[in-house]
């Protein structure tokens, strides 16, 4: 027999897709580290009229509706370059920012694509007005829209074959 009494002032618990709207909601993106022989990394400069206009980043954006990280970095790097990356793209870190532009938390979820072959051109969306190769160093003064701090990471992550963790793009 059971003798169980309820509590009169217990939580009442939601159903399943009424506690699934109460959850934080956080953006996806992925984005895509290059690099040529010398280790420059490619970076897009985002046109006028684009949010971060004149910010150089790596080329990558957020998630579609149902779409996987790594299905995100190959269709981004496409559109945004004309490069698609035959092999498997190496999964190099993620970054979690508690707030970007007043639009809630998002995370960044990186990938390695590789080395690019000497002479291939890119194919820039109209979302970028230019793009380019650069080292490390020459990043400095460069309006940065993927901070130098996680380049850096990301850089030493492609040579060394490890993953880095990063909050507001700082390793963990």
């Amino acid at each position: 027999m059971d003798t169980t009494v309820p509590a009169p002032n217990a939580p009442r618990v939601l159903p399943r897709a009424e506690w699934v709207k109460t959850l934080p909601q956080t953006i996806v993106a992925s984005c895509v580290l290059l690099l040529d022989h010398e280790d420059r990394i490619l970076l897009l400069r985002y046109a006028g009229g684009q949010p971060g206009a004149g910010l150089w980043g790596l080329p990558g954006g957020m998630l579609d509706q149902g779409e996987d990280p790594v299905g995100a970095a190959h269709r981004e790097l496409h559109e945004e370059t004309g490069l698609a990356v035959d092999e498997d793209l190496r999964f190099l870190g993620y970054d979690h920012r508690a707030d970007v532009k007043g639009t809630g938390p998002v995370i960044d979820f990186y990938f390695h694509g590789g080395r690019l072959p000497a002479g291939l051109s890119v194919r820039r969306s109209p979302e970028h007005d230019h793009h380019g190769l650069f080292a490390l160093d020459d990043l400095g003064s460069l309006p940065l829209a993927t901070p130098l701090p996680t380049l850096t990471a990301l850089l030493s992550a492609a040579r060394s074959g490890t993953v880095v963790c990063l909050r507001e793009g700082l390793a963990l």
